[in-house]
């Protein structure tokens, strides 16, 4: 009997008889969860259950995890695409939406689903149990729902996950509070001080995200470099202007003027040009080489 620690969204569905859980793995507290989820039909019933919207809350995640058009998201542990609608209509046309899973029944599923949905945007891939397989600095956002207490090496999974990250991009684990009424064995549920434990030893800056789902928390991990308007610095200070060349962008009509009388006046070499940090200089005439 083949079983895996890492499996498809759980939702209610992951529920307290853990099914054909293993002896000796996940059994002692905040371990992963070990089971298998191979019958798509049979999940769908709980995982797609219009009554899930209630507690669930997906448009207010969309919300929370600041999801806007034309971003790439990863949905991991997508199990019967829940989440793909919601992800699609937040990421528009230009976007994209990869839904992953280790489960290929699960992903034959939502490759059905996106085709009679007609989920332009999203596609269904089946991944390795210990590896997202996602190109580095790639993704915008990377959504676990309900999963992330199926992981058996939560710090190192979430290490591949950081190098996935675009400038700007974050990981929202979404999970069971202790006291929530469904989801897994409670000795399984992580309480978000693990959580954000693990992603800040991962190299992630971590912390809870305020929300209004009544039995779960959102912790965001964030990739810890510039913000994306540092991407493009700006360069305060014009480079050293050979003899020979004109005055660069910076300098004023007053300083071009000067300059031109000095090197007519053979002044020598023109001065360095002394353009303040907030000069409006674009990239293609700040970029001297």
């Amino acid at each position: 009997m083949f079983l895996v620690a890492v499996a498809a969204v759980g939702g209610s569905a992951v529920a307290d008889e853990a099914p054909r859980h293993e002896p000796g793995k996940g059994g002692h507290h905040g371990g992963p969860l070990v089971h298998r989820f191979e019958d798509p039909a049979r999940w769908a019933k709980e995982f797609d259950d219009p009554a899930r919207d209630a507690w669930q809350k997906p448009a207010e995640l969309m919300k929370v995890m600041q999801v806007m058009p034309g971003m790439t998201v990863v949905d991991l542990g997508a199990g019967t695409g829940y989440l793909l609608p919601h992800l699609c209509r937040a990421v528009g046309p230009k976007g994209k939406v990869l839904a992953l899973d280790i489960e290929a029944s699960m992903v034959r599923y939502m490759e059905e689903r996106i085709g009679r949905e007609k989920l332009a945007c999203a596609n269904a891939k089946k991944v390795a149990l210990d590896d997202p397989q996602l190109t580095e600095a790639s993704v915008d956002r990377i959504v676990i729902l309900d999963t992330w207490h199926h992981v058996a090496d939560r710090v190192a999974y979430a290490k591949k996950l950081l190098r996935s990250l675009a400038l700007g991009g974050a990981i929202y684990i979404v999970d069971f509070t202790k006291d929530a009424p469904h989801g897994p064995p409670k000795h399984h549920r992580l309480t978000p001080q693990q959580v954000v434990a693990e992603l800040t030893q991962a190299g992630l800056f971590a912390e809870a995200v305020s929300s209004t789902l009544p039995d779960q928390y959102v912790i965001v991990g964030r990739r810890p470099a510039a913000s994306p308007a540092c991407a493009r610095p700006l360069r305060a200070f014009c480079r050293p202007a050979p003899r020979t060349s004109r005055p660069c962008c910076g300098c004023t009509s007053g300083a071009r003027t000067a300059t031109r009388r000095r090197s007519a006046a053979g002044a020598g070499t023109a001065r360095r040009c002394s353009a303040p940090r907030a000069s409006s200089h674009t990239s293609s005439s700040a970029s001297t080489s």
